[in-house]
């Protein structure tokens, strides 16, 4: 038995050793002709869900000053208003401001998707921006059946849009991108829930990579510490209801820089405009994910120290309530 095992791992290790300088070869080239050949989206038409604000707003921005055509989603209409004037400003052809809810499946995600077809003809760029933010250790929630919000916006506030846009991107090979969290790959103290739902977002379109037509680019962008309402401290609470905290912002996030807003923006559009499988911003949050995988601990104990933080803190400033009022 322990023949035939050497033998087999002495076979895949030839073969990987004849087949990985081919690999990394032809890898190399598919970059040095990404950055050559960006897509020129001038007079295209992209759709931008949660658009009112953060990243999303700021990459409404991006696309205008790229001349392309908006259609931008979100629940906020005075803001989002104020995002469509802007973008016009930039350089826009045409702006089209939607406000729908992306958890409304038929009543508001089926109908900006066809309003957005219906006034330009096409679609060419989905990018699914919506999301929310949670911070509460799992132990400390009072109601777990109302933090549900987060997993339905994060993962189905993506998936609704780009099941209806899907069509409309294959007659023009077209493009989707999605807001993932690096998160994901380093699940920080905290944000248990939010974690799981970027996480399932990763799996998803990972697989839809191989269910769509290779015309189709999909772009994953694994974020960290970026500008934004999440980092001013606007999370769901214990309780499960939307509140900003500060002070739980800056025990939770802001310990390390924070890129801004503009900037992510500017990286992930040039990156979905070469059709970049990924994208991580800042790009420090890079050197975290290849520590991971060799000394796995190392982030283990930081996440723990982190959770001690977070439990001070908690402690510190707010009181729990005793299990008997818990709700399950």
């Amino acid at each position: 038995m322990a023949l035939y095992l050497m033998t087999g791992l002495i076979i895949v290790f030839l073969f990987l050793l004849l087949l990985l300088p081919f690999y990394y070869v032809y890898k190399l080239r598919m970059i040095f002709h990404r950055y050559l050949s960006s897509e020129s989206i001038k007079g295209k038409v992209v759709l931008i869900t949660g658009a009112s604000s953060g990243i999303g707003e700021h990459r409404a921005y991006e696309y205008a000053k790229r001349r392309a055509c908006l259609v931008i989603v979100a629940r906020r209409e005075n803001l989002l208003r104020e995002v469509a004037e802007k973008a016009r400003k930039l350089g826009s052809p045409d702006v089209v401001p939607i406000c729908a809810d992306v958890l409304m499946v038929d009543e508001d995600c089926k109908r900006f998707v066809e309003e957005a077809v219906n006034h330009f003809g096409r679609l060419d760029h989905l990018v699914n921006n919506a999301g929310i933010s949670s911070m509460c250790l799992i132990e400390d929630a009072t109601d777990i059946t109302r933090f549900q919000p987060v997993m339905d916006v994060n993962f189905w506030g993506s998936i609704y849009p780009t099941y209806f846009a899907m069509p409309y991107l294959k007659r023009t090979k077209g493009s989707i991108s999605v807001n993932a969290s690096a998160s994901a790959y380093m699940h920080p103290s905290g944000f248990s829930i939010y974690t799981a739902s970027k996480a399932a977002l990763l799996s998803f379109y990972e697989t839809m990579r191989s269910e769509m037509p290779p015309e189709i680019s999909i772009t994953i962008a694994t974020l960290g510490l970026v500008e934004s309402e999440m980092t001013k401290g606007k999370h769901l609470n214990r309780e499960g209801t939307t509140e900003v905290s500060p002070e739980l912002a800056d025990t939770l996030i802001n310990q390390l820089p924070a890129m801004s807003t503009s900037a992510c923006a500017k990286s992930i559009v040039e990156a979905v405009c070469r059709k970049e499988r990924y994208v991580t911003e800042p790009k420090w949050c890079a050197v975290l994910f290849l520590l991971k995988a060799p000394c796995p601990g190392i982030i283990e104990f930081v996440n723990r120290r982190l959770h001690l933080r977070v439990k001070a803190s908690v402690a510190k400033n707010f009181s729990m309530p005793p299990p008997e009022n818990r709700s399950a």
